[in-house]
């Protein structure tokens, strides 16, 4: 078996309720060269998960977590029981093509100051098409997503690249690195924990890259939380509402907070009457009753990110471009509304980053 040029590598899956996805998820994870160690996460599910996995992968160590407190917290759990610094950080409902941790691995030893590498994920039922590729910190609290949905075919860069942004699907990270500055905010549970993370490691100096040379096959998600058209969630509306602003408040100076205040809050009413069109005004108040709850909680957590800083907001953040799963702007009315947001923000951004912090 060929060695990564990061040294050896482990694969820790993360799972809950994941038993439809588990069996082509392992074997695209036992087939990678440089993985000498796979081991199992699982989220309190309750479906046949375990059983399958004791069954048919023997070789895969499982961590059983007694309950289930969201993916960030399984990864961290993972990180710590891994025997190797680098980690395969797997979604259940990955596939992984052939040579994908090598090819994360060789990125990872090209930059010093890489500490996560993520290869481009395609959609499963669609793969000539890009479902996540990285992407960029928008100032509101959301990805700008790098050739979201766009044909494979017409994607150019198929090389490493400075990404910024992190989609947890199946990053390789440097275990060290990343739980010496905290890990994953187990407290945010779902949406947008990957995005803290990472906002939080360019902070301190350190580079998250995407290459487009690693292939993933991304399937369904999971049920009541992900979003791939239909009905958005209710669970996901609040967490969207609570969780931005958790990140914002915790890695954003004062300054920057204030002087993007139109804009961040702009964003809010659209949000809020979107919310509202489908339901979930209650989970998205309740998304800002519980932010100010934890305040004083994520006030302490903001002092060590603070701390860690050597880059500044103006030089990580972007205005644009403020990316949205395509089935919300599926209507005329919708497209217009997004297009005009879009373009007043961009508009704030231009006039509010020399004065950000």
């Amino acid at each position: 078996m060929s060695v990564s040029e990061v040294g050896p590598i482990t694969a820790v899956v993360c799972n809950y309720n994941g038993e439809r996805y588990l069996a082509e998820c392992l074997r695209s994870v036992s087939g990678q060269e440089g993985v000498d160690e796979i081991l199992l996460v699982d989220d309190a599910s309750t479906d046949g998960s375990l059983e399958l996995v004791e069954r048919e992968f023997p070789g895969v160590g499982i961590l059983a977590l007694a309950e289930n407190r969201g993916p960030g917290a399984a990864r961290n759990a993972g990180m710590r029981a891994a025997r190797n610094r680098w980690v395969l950080a797997v979604d259940n409902d990955a596939v992984l093509a052939p040579g994908v941790a090598l090819e994360l691995g060789r990125v990872a030893a090209a930059h010093a100051k890489c500490v996560a590498v993520q290869p481009r994920s395609v959609i499963d039922d669609d793969p000539d098409t890009v479902h996540y590729d990285g992407g960029s910190f928008h100032y509101v609290g959301l990805l700008a997503l790098r050739n979201f949905y766009r044909p494979l075919a017409s994607v150019e860069e198929h090389g490493d690249v400075l990404s910024r942004a992190l989609i947890g699907i199946s990053p390789l990270v440097d275990r060290d690195a990343v739980l010496s500055h905290g890990g994953y905010d187990e407290d945010l549970f779902y949406l947008a924990e990957d995005f803290d993370l990472a906002l939080r490691l360019a902070l301190a100096g350190f580079e998250v890259r995407s290459t487009g040379a690693a292939l993933v096959r991304h399937k369904g998600g999971t049920a009541g939380l992900s979003f791939r058209g239909g009905g958005y969630p209710g669970k996901r509306a609040y967490l969207h509402s609570r969780n931005r602003w958790v990140l914002m408040a915790k890695a954003y100076r004062w300054r920057t907070l204030l002087v993007l205040a139109p804009g961040i809050l702009s964003y809010e009413l659209v949000w809020t009457l979107f919310s509202l069109l489908q339901g979930h005004l209650g989970a998205h108040l309740a998304g800002k009753r519980d932010f100010f709850k934890t305040l004083p909680a994520t006030l302490r957590k903001r002092r060590a990110v603070q701390a860690n800083r050597t880059v500044s907001d103006r030089e990580l953040l972007v205005g644009g471009p403020l990316t949205f799963s395509p089935s919300l702007v599926e209507r005329p009315a919708a497209r217009l509304a997004a297009r005009l947001l879009d373009g007043w923000l961009r508009l704030w951004w231009r006039l509010a980053r020399p004065m950000c912090g």
